[in-house]
């Protein structure tokens, strides 16, 4: 579910909501991907697209992540329940300070994030926020297309593509991947947008923030283990719901 921007209609109110924000990733081929993640920011009942009336969440949990280690269903609570006025969320934004590196091969460069440090890395939403629902928004870095090399290691710039959803009104797909210890990614496809994860030490994955609806999944382990890879089908997606699959054994 990716979130669209619709000027047709504000609603204001003079109740509130709560809201909660959480910070995962999809994988990518890096070593690690380090962000300063320094405030949380959102635009209520405002479409006019300048740099005013933004609002502070007052981050619960601010600092420096790795984005790939928040894969596998792992990610980091940014917001916890911070009271807003109901009506229309426009956009969300991250704001970043200036630490922020990528590591390849093992070593370490610079990732350069200027419009990211000055306006905040936006998330266009357009939600109604009901009086006294709570929403969790999961927003998802998609590193592998977020990272772009201009010409040399040196000059590596973040243009970032986040895929944002609604807690609320998505579901899961869950399971395991045996043997542990080999790198396996989980893969399905929303409009053409692949949605991906790594299984973790335990060989857990979860899928989160997808659309009601059945799904195929992709399991990927690593070309060094040998295996290859398969393909499950019709795993039903129902809203707030998580679906856990059968325990996939490649042994």
């Amino acid at each position: 579910m990716s979130f669209s921007c619709n000027e047709d209609e504000v609603s204001t109110n003079n109740g509130t909501s709560s809201i909660s924000v959480r910070l995962m990733d999809d994988p990518a081929d890096y070593d690690n991907v380090f962000i300063e993640v320094v405030d949380v920011e959102v635009k209520l009942n405002d479409y006019s697209n300048d740099e005013n009336g933004w609002q502070s969440l007052n981050p619960i949990n601010t600092g420096i992540y790795d984005l790939l280690e928040l894969t596998g269903g792992v990610n980091v609570l940014l917001v916890d329940d911070f009271q807003i006025p109901s009506g229309t969320l426009n956009e969300i934004r991250l704001v970043l300070g200036d630490d922020n590196t990528v590591v390849i091969d093992g070593e370490s460069f610079l990732l350069k994030t200027p419009s990211a440090q000055q306006s905040g890395l936006k998330i266009k939403v357009n939600e109604t926020l009901e009086e006294n629902i709570s929403y969790t928004f999961l927003l998802d870095f998609v590193v592998d297309e977020s990272i772009v090399v201009a010409g040399n290691s040196s000059n590596i710039i973040l243009k970032p593509v986040i895929r944002g959803s609604i807690e609320a009104k998505t579901g899961t797909i869950s399971g395991q991947v045996l043997p542990t210890g080999i790198q396996v990614e989980v893969a399905t496809e929303i409009d053409g947008e692949t949605i991906s994860t790594y299984t973790n030490e335990d060989g857990n994955f979860m899928l989160v923030g997808l659309e009601e609806g059945a799904y195929s999944i992709i399991v990927t382990p690593e070309e060094a283990s040998g295996f290859t890879p398969l393909v499950i089908e019709d795993i039903e997606v129902t809203i707030g719901n998580t679906t856990t699959i059968e325990t996939v054994n490649f042994e």
